[in-house]
């Protein structure tokens, strides 16, 4: 069947909620409690550990499935506006994130601040900025457009370009 990026991904997400809920199901009633001369079976809650155990196995392999079909589609296509795979752009991103954080700081920053290192001291240091405000600030906010750019050209091959993953 053919899925995009994000209905895989969606589908992980749908498979592994249903491996928890059938692992919690089976923890309930793996086991349970009766009193002394009640009636077991009375009490006896329904599991068939055979079942279950198949149910989670078959919930385990289309989990890796469906995984690995994603990482064979991340390592295979490539984002032409940014001529990288998936997988590149996946490490990228956080990388223009971090830039991104420490621009911002930088071009926040006063050219010349009072230090309070030393609070007690009768001595005033001052703290300067070592780099050009002006150019942190335009560099910023190119960072700033190119990790938009980036997001958006993997948010679009993620929602449109579909791939096979077997049943």
């Amino acid at each position: 069947m053919k899925y995009t990026s994000a209905e895989a991904a969606k589908l992980v997400a749908k498979l592994q909620q249903e491996h928890m809920n059938v692992l919690s199901l089976e923890k309930q009633s793996r086991t349970f409690l009766a009193s002394v001369g009640e009636d077991v079976e009375s009490v006896r809650p329904e599991y068939n550990y055979e079942k279950t155990k198949i149910h989670l196995l078959t919930l385990e392999r289309k989990i890796r499935k469906v995984k690995h079909a994603i990482n064979v589609f991340n390592a295979k296509t490539v984002i032409p506006e940014f001529d990288m795979t998936i997988d590149e752009m996946l490490v990228y991103i956080p990388q223009l994130t971090k830039k991104k954080d420490k621009l911002k700081e930088m071009a926040n920053a006063l050219p010349k601040t009072r230090s309070d290192e030393y609070p007690m001291s009768n001595i005033i240091d001052y703290r300067y900025a070592n780099y050009d405000l002006k150019k942190a600030r335009n560099d910023l906010e190119a960072i700033t457009e190119e990790l938009s750019k980036a997001q958006l050209a993997l948010d679009s091959v993620n929602h449109t370009i579909t791939f096979e993953i077997e049943e």
